[in-house]
């Protein structure tokens, strides 16, 4: 052990290079699982997920930790080193996919937004209110700690997540673990169910894709303009990252405002709203994206600099939270009273707060608010907060496109989510 471990130099456990090298290792063989297709469906980038929370549950065994060179790997706790560091790069990752897609969408966005207003701000109502109502239902049997926990796994919202460990800490916080315990447990599937959805919707309906594609073309011939105008104005750099930079900046800032939600204002433990690392960058890209530039300096990033962005930091996202969520099942289970029983009640409830609302959104955007399929799906990966099912989504439609519909329907829902799980939390 110890003349191998002085070959290899690794450095120590939960080190840098650690967490480098177990990073690259996730996404190397989440990749390839999720580039097995099955009948033309495939995990694509949730296998990195998957294969993230297989890593984040086996490298919290004590029998690895002793094992040469794997040893390295071994993560103590959900407050080990190692899991912070994986945090970190789930949260740049997420600023990054979402800054990109707001770019992406920008041109279109504001158009889009307008013509359909009404259809997005209604599905969202629909998508989390109906997950909201299963999450009451179910609440009603383990407790709101948990059932909020679960519905903000089920919708993988980091926000609604946040909001419902706010309310019980104030409410009951002997059950805070709860709250973490159902968000682990209803988060996998959360993810990879959304990702299905969105693959096997235009599967089953055997839908002519180039012809769906169609119907989601809007203002291309206005981006072409913009495209030929910006040659008039200073750009900082040919790749746009000093543009994409400024966004992220403005973004945060942004989304740190907190806006209060009871008469306590600002005090301590009162709820607030805000925008989050989530919302604010994306809403500042959107409106970068949509302008374009800022008096003589244009702000336009190019097509191929978004799009790498989008996917790495697709990739970060859910290695991060693939190994946090691992960590922390294994660590909220070992806490736990009530063993298996309380994992599959969250787990089946989880899936049905994540299953019902597509549902129920797909057949309304479809048959009452007569959307386009590409729109209904996009609108709908907005209205469950999915990050990994819009990329998904780009892959299957073939298209940027889908974004907008997504941009569109996820303010609406990541505001409702917060405030359902803050509701839920309080009065049951």
């Amino acid at each position: 052990m110890d003349i191998i471990d002085k070959i290899f130099s690794l450095g120590s456990v939960g080190g840098t290079t650690i967490v480098l090298c177990g990073s690259m290792l996730i996404a190397f063989i989440g990749y390839a699982l999720g580039s097995i297709k099955i009948k033309g469906v495939s995990l694509g980038t949730a296998g990195v997920f998957l294969m993230a929370l297989l890593f984040g549950y086996l490298f919290t065994l004590p029998v690895l930790k002793d094992v040469p060179i794997v040893g390295k790997f071994f993560i103590e706790s959900a407050g080990a080193g190692a899991v912070s560091k994986y945090k970190m790069l789930s949260s740049i990752g997420l600023v990054l996919f979402v800054t990109a897609v707001g770019f992406i969408a920008g041109p279109s966005f504001f158009k889009n937004l307008k013509k359909n207003a009404k259809s997005y701000v209604l599905l969202g109502v629909l998508i989390v209110g109906s997950g909201a109502l299963v999450c009451a239902l179910f609440s009603l049997i383990y407790g709101s700690a948990y059932g909020t926990g679960i519905m903000s796994g089920a919708l993988t919202s980091t926000p609604g997540f946040s909001a419902s460990q706010e309310a019980v800490s104030s409410a009951n916080p002997d059950q805070l673990g709860l709250v973490a315990l159902g968000h682990a447990v209803a988060y996998p599937f959360g993810v990879v169910g959304v990702v299905l959805f969105v693959q096997l919707i235009p599967k089953l309906l055997k839908a002519d894709m180039a012809k769906e594609r169609e119907l989601m073309k809007v203002g291309t011939e206005a981006v072409v303009e913009e495209k030929k105008e910006s040659k008039k104005f200073f750009e900082l750099d040919e790749f746009g990252l000093g543009a994409f930079g400024l966004a992220v900046v403005l973004g945060i800032l942004l989304g740190s405002i907190k806006i209060p939600l009871s008469g306590s204002g600002y005090a301590e433990g009162a709820a607030t709203f805000s925008l989050g690392n989530t919302g604010g960058p994306l809403l500042m890209a959107l409106i970068l994206g949509h302008f374009g530039r800022m008096g003589k300096l244009s702000l336009k990033v190019p097509e191929k600099t978004l799009k790498v962005f989008r996917e790495f930091g697709l990739m970060l996202f859910l290695l991060g939270a693939g190994v946090e969520g691992g960590v922390e099942l294994v660590d909220q289970i070992a806490k736990s009273s009530d063993g298996a029983m309380i994992l599959l009640y969250g787990f089946i409830s989880g899936a049905l707060m994540t299953i019902i609302p597509m549902i129920i959104g797909y057949f309304v955007a479809r048959k009452l608010l007569k959307m386009s399929m590409l729109n209904a799906l996009g609108s709908i990966t907005g209205g469950m907060t999915s990050t990994p099912a819009l990329g998904t989504l780009i892959g299957v439609a073939g298209t940027d496109d889908v974004a907008a519909a997504y941009a569109s329907t996820y303010p609406v829902a990541l505001v409702l989510v917060v405030l359902a799980s803050q509701l839920i939390a309080v009065l049951i």
